[in-house]
């Protein structure tokens, strides 16, 4: 995006086709016009995820440099609507108010952006909004991160009383899947945090633009298959892929409170820090029940990848 596209006509800018444009005024600001569009979808999982595919061709339908981004934020996205979470409220089952509004969330940031990148008027409504204007601007793979995870961050923070209306084991599973979102931006940014000795590998693998960094955000085999889960606590424990158990007890899990410190700096979000308490996730969740973060007896496997991937 040149500094000569924002005296551009908007509508030129955001054309229909490209960017689903219809309808829009000369006095639409950014946000109204996000919120538009993410009214337009709301109860219709396919059209969130085809608004997400959509937005990485840019405000001028070509955006050769964003696309290869695109897989990362679809993975995410996509076992969300499999899973039916997205699922309008008086569906049967209906879909969870918690994943709608972190989805939400994500949507209004990454459309707000682009429309002020597409020369829109308006304040940004929300800190975030700049990280996607800088991704946008220049899009690297740790400033998808920043932007991406700063959007699930903040949605995390504004929707605790939602998440507290969830089954124990979804609630469970709403922190594993924010400390594997951390932890897949600290691969590329920090890799030395997240890997150790292994670093210029985990780089790689945290690479958003590539395969590995999809199926990792995907959490395919880290949460159940539908919504809502239909087992206790102690199954949910147990149904995770024996790969995954070992990575995140191994890996992860000896190092959450630096993960967490860390992205509470490089988000700029110092409340991601009431999130985690002595290295225990508390997204709504009791520090009392801790104990689900520590493998008891830890295996053999499991204390190897600890040793190994020990960022000192």
């Amino acid at each position: 995006m040149t500094p000569t596209d924002g005296a551009r006509n908007v509508p030129d800018l955001l054309r229909d086709g490209s960017w689903q444009a219809a309808g829009i005024t000369a006095e639409m600001t950014a946000a109204e016009w996000a919120a538009a569009q993410v009214e337009r979808v709301r109860d219709d999982p396919a059209g969130r995820l085809a608004l997400t595919s959509h937005a990485y061709n840019g405000p001028l339908g070509n955006a050769p440099r964003h696309l290869p981004f695109r897989r990362a934020s679809l993975s995410f996205m996509r076992l969300q609507a499999e899973r039916g979470v997205l699922q309008p409220l008086d569906a049967n089952p209906p879909g969870s108010p918690w994943w709608r509004a972190v989805n939400d969330r994500l949507l209004l940031d990454g459309c707000e952006a682009l429309a002020l990148s597409g020369g829109l008027p308006g304040q940004a409504s929300s800190p975030t909004i700049a990280l996607w204007t800088s991704f946008i601007s220049a899009p690297t793979g740790r400033n998808w991160y920043r932007a991406h995870n700063a959007s699930i961050v903040q949605a995390y923070l504004e929707n605790r009383d939602l998440a507290e209306r969830e089954s124990l084991p979804e609630r469970f599973f709403l922190n594993v899947t924010l400390l594997r979102v951390l932890y897949a931006h600290a691969l590329n940014a920090v890799p030395r945090l997240a890997v150790g000795r292994f670093a210029p590998v985990g780089r790689v693998l945290g690479d958003p633009r590539l395969g590995m960094a999809g199926a990792f955000l995907s959490l395919g085999r880290v949460l159940p298959v539908r919504y809502p889960a239909e087992f206790d606590l102690d199954t949910a424990l147990k149904i995770e892929h024996r790969l995954g158990r070992m990575l995140d007890y191994g890996v992860i899990a000896p190092k959450l409170q630096a993960l967490y410190d860390w992205s509470a700096r490089e988000l700029d979000t110092p409340d991601l820090r009431s999130l985690i308490r002595d290295g225990s996730p508390i997204y709504a969740w009791s520090y009392a029940d801790r104990h689900v973060w520590r493998q008891a007896p830890e295996s053999l496997p499991v204390r190897l990848l600890r040793v190994a991937t020990s960022p000192r």
